[in-house]
Formats: C-alpha cells, sequence, structure tokens
C-alpha cells in the first residue's frame, strides 16, 4: 500500500470512522482515489482528507473562521505542491520557512489542531526522521510543533515515533 492510501486510512480511524474507504491509486504519481456511492471517484490527498472530515463531521478541523479556513486550505495545497515533491536540498529551505512560520504558533493555523497539522505531520515526517539532534534543535519551532503533533492522540498509526531531543544539559556555576 502506498504512503498517500496509508495516510487516508490513518485519518479514517483518527476520525473515528466506522466503515473503511475503497482506495486505489492513478498514475505514474500514484495519485490516491476513492470510489464514491455516486459513482464519481474523488481524486488526490487533499480532496479525499477533506471528504472524510466532512463525512466525519468534523468541520472545526478544516477550520473554525474563514481566515481559519483558507490557512488550513494553503497549508493542504503546501503539502502536495512542495513537500510531496522535495528533494534533501529543498528540504532545507522548507524546515527554515517553517521553523520561522511556526515561531508564534502552536499549530499550523494558529492555535488549533486542523487538518493542516495532520497532513503537513505525514509529509514531513521522512524528513524529521533524517535530522540529526543537532539539527532537530536548528529548526527548535518544527520540532517542537512535530512533538506536540506525533503525541497528539490517534495521529501517527502508521508512522514511527522521531526522538526528539527535548532538555539540554546547562552548567551552572551557582552550584
Amino acid at each position: 500500500m502506498n504512503m498517500a492510501l496509508r495516510e487516508l486510512s490513518s485519518l479514517e480511524k483518527y476520525l473515528g470512522l466506522k466503515k473503511p474507504n475503497k482506495y486505489s491509486t492513478r498514475g505514474d504519481k500514484k495519485v490516491p482515489l476513492l470510489q464514491t456511492n455516486n459513482g464519481q471517484p474523488m481524486v488526490g490527498l487533499v480532496t479525499i482528507a477533506c471528504h472524510l472530515v466532512k463525512e466525519a463531521k468534523r468541520p472545526e478541523l478544516l477550520g473554525c473562521t474563514a481566515e481559519d479556513r483558507a490557512v488550513v486550505h494553503q497549508w493542504l495545497e503546501y503539502r502536495v505542491s512542495k513537500l510531496d515533491s522535495c528533494s534533501k536540498e529543498d528540504s532545507r529551505t522548507i524546515l527554515k520557512d517553517l521553523n520561522l512560520y511556526l515561531q508564534d504558533k502552536v499549530c499550523m493555523a494558529g492555535n488549533h489542531f486542523t487538518l493542516a497539522d495532520v497532513l503537513i505531520y505525514n509529509g514531513i515526517h521522512p524528513i524529521i526522521v533524517d535530522l540529526t539532534f543537532q539539527e532537530k534543535e536548528q529548526y527548535m519551532n518544527v520540532t517542537r510543533w512535530f512533538d506536540h503533533i506525533q503525541h497528539c492522540a490517534g495521529i501517527r498509526h502508521h508512522l514511527p515515533p522521531v526522538v526528539v531531543l527535548r532538555n539540554r544539559i546547562y552548567t551552572s556555576k551557582h552550584h
């Protein structure tokens, strides 16, 4: 099963959807495809993920305000346009950009957990796995956000946990 299909299956579990959907892929890039009851297939990770959120009646995961919805949508687009096709060199730029963006935020859409957090987490997981502890410290805001998301209940079904260095050892002259 390809990564996007595992991700959608994991999202279904997180959302508590009882009846698993039947997925397939299309084309060289293995774009996810969901066959719907009305015969029209849904195509693409973002389209299907948003559909699942609506099916689970969890609209808050798509953003509570118009502005939040726009931010969530922007990050969902970022996932498929930037993260899914990034090279090793691109990953450093992505980490720098995300680190700066997350400087004053708990989640991708401010302070509220959304579908953007789930999909960006899944998309960035392969990059974070390859980082050394020093590199994780270099991208501290991304590391903090990533660690927070990986510990949210039900998010990490199909991915291994990533150890992030939490406590720096400080030497003090007062001891």
